[in-house]
């Protein structure tokens, strides 16, 4: 059975650092396929940063140069590193994971399993 847990959150000011974790199981012994996407109030679920099973990563523009997607030493888990933070970073962000990036790492569809979600809240 694939699991998909995270960690981290909360609460920052504009321009302070959050680190998000996620932990997927059920794998076995291959690489998955692994992305975060974060969901505005009112929005839909957007990907910001997505991990293919040979490790390259691909960020959305807005994030790029502010999030660091990396992987543990531990089969995939990964962090996610999030600097120089801004209001509209504020969201519920979800980790999700699939057996291989069968579509672009962004995208939804690519993904079949899902983490329960964390709240990230960026004001002064």
């Amino acid at each position: 059975e694939v699991q998909v847990v995270q960690s981290g959150g909360g609460s920052a000011q504009p321009g302070g650092s959050l680190t998000l974790s996620c932990a997927a199981s059920g794998f076995g012994d291959g690489s998955a396929c692994m992305g975060w996407f974060h969901q505005r109030p009112g929005k839909g679920r957007r990907g910001v940063a997505g991990m293919n099973n040979e490790g390259d990563v691909v960020y959305e523009d807005d994030v790029m140069g502010r999030f660091t997607l990396s992987k543990s030493d531990v089969p995939n888990t990964l962090y996610l590193p999030i600097h120089n933070m801004r209001p509209e970073d504020t969201a519920m962000y979800y980790c999700a994971a699939a057996d291989w990036c069968r579509y672009n790492r962004l995208a939804r569809s690519t993904y079949q399993y899902w983490g329960q979600g964390t709240q990230v809240t960026v004001s002064s």
